[in-house]
This record gives structure tokens, sequence and C-alpha cells, in this order.
């Protein structure tokens, strides 16, 4: 069972906390561009209901859209008018500190380390997690990117965090070759650690089957870095020097 906090959902953060106990994970959700943190709530609903000491906090854009007329109630993490391609490094490059600090407040307030924290971004929301990570190796221990793809490809593979991709091969807003390109160029990079998922005639869209591979990927991924500490610890347990054994 969940309890919701949320106020005005024009301007704040939604969270969903478990009804007992301090919350031992901690999944930031990042809506797309138009949208904003209701949006994603139905997506933190379901990832609580599969990790229910979790608390799920779906983050609003700090800009009002500035695209085509709404009601009042879309946001945007970075404006996309103008030449997005070429300028969209820079966009997100400016919002990033702003991010990376309100991840870091989520988990002192709760008390949540980074490796039991995920970002689950969407679209827009989803460049931006990818980026936070490319430029805060460590932030957090896994990135769900669904739609989206890199502002710019990094140039080193982070270490500390395990990326999942989550794509429709029909998606015509972010091609689903930016997705694979990315996996491409991170098997290039020392130390990566990234996995990819293709939903076969699936658009721009958080599609059910995507959902079910993103549960799976949190579920039965072992992250590398668990796998490198683990036979670490085998050769150090058979070392004659000794060392410390597997619990």
């Amino acid at each position: 069972m969940t309890t919701d906090s949320r106020t005005d959902t024009h301007t704040a953060d939604l969270a969903l906390m478990p009804r007992t106990g301090a919350p031992r994970q901690l999944l930031l959700l990042m809506h797309g561009v138009g949208a904003n943190a209701a949006n994603l709530l139905p997506l933190g609903r379901v990832l609580q209901a599969h990790f229910p000491e979790a608390a799920v906090i779906s983050l609003q854009g700090y800009d009002p859209f500035d695209g085509m007329p709404h009601d009042g109630s879309a946001r945007q993490w970075f404006s996309i008018r103008g030449d997005v391609e070429a300028d969209r490094p820079a966009r997100v490059a400016a919002v990033l500190p702003r991010f990376v600090a309100d991840v870091r407040a989520h988990q002192q307030r709760l008390g949540i380390g980074e490796a039991a924290t995920a970002l689950v971004g969407f679209s827009q929301g989803a460049i931006l997690a990818l980026e936070a990570i490319a430029a805060n190796d460590g932030l957090a221990g896994r990135v769900l990117a669904f739609s989206g793809r890199y502002a710019s490809l990094p140039a080193q593979a982070p270490k500390l965090t395990t990326l999942h991709f989550f794509h429709g091969s029909a998606d015509p807003v972010i091609p689903v070759r930016h997705a694979k390109d990315a996996m491409q160029h991170l098997a290039q990079l020392e130390g990566s650690d990234a996995t990819i998922d293709i939903a076969e005639g699936i658009g721009h869209e958080l599609h059910a089957t995507l959902l079910d591979c993103a549960l799976h990927r949190l579920t039965h991924h072992i992250p590398m870095r668990t796998w490198q500490a683990a036979l670490g610890g085998v050769a150090a347990a058979a070392s004659p020097n000794g060392g410390e054994t597997l619990q």
C-alpha cells in the first residue's frame, strides 16, 4: 500500500510513499516535454506495486512549456524552440546543476544512497537523466531511459551507473537509431554496463511492452559492478594473503 503526497500539479513534484516504514529505494521520474509530473503517476504506481518499499517521486519540469497553446499545466525541462539539434547539449547543460542538486536533496531528505536510486525518464526526461549521469557518474545506481537519447554521446562510460534503454522501433519523435547508436558507442568504451529493449511497431509512448521490459531489467539484471565486486572478493579469498570472503 502507498500514500500519495501532492500539491498543485502545475508546480509541484508528486510523491508515492510506502504506507509504513522508511523507504529503502528511491525512484525519480522525469516526464517528457509538454507533460507534467501527474502524467507519470500511473507509471509510478506500477513501479511501486513491484517495489513497495520505494519512494517514487514524479518530478515537475522546471519551466512552463513554450510550445503550442495549452491550459498552463504543460511543462518542460528545456526549450525545444529554434535549432534544438545544435543547441540541445547547451540547453541540457544549463539545467543540469539544478537537477543534480534536486536529486541529491531528495536522497539526503529520505536517507537513501545513490546506489539505491534510479532515474526513470521519458523522452526529454530521459535525455536529462542520461546527461546527468554522464556528468555525475554514480548519482544513481540505474537509469531507465524510455524513448530518449543523449544530447551528445559521452566521452566515457559510467562505472557506477547501469543504463537501460527502452524504445519503440517506430518512434517518430526520437528515432530508435539514437538508442542503438548510444549502445554501440557505449560498447566501445571501457566499463560500460548498458542494456537495450526495442518494441517492434511501437511509437513514442510508455507502452506496456516496454514497461514489462523495464520491470524485468530491474529485477533480473545484475549490474556489472556487482559482478566485479563479487569476483574481486573471490580472488581475495583465494589469495595467500587472505581477504574478505563473500557473504
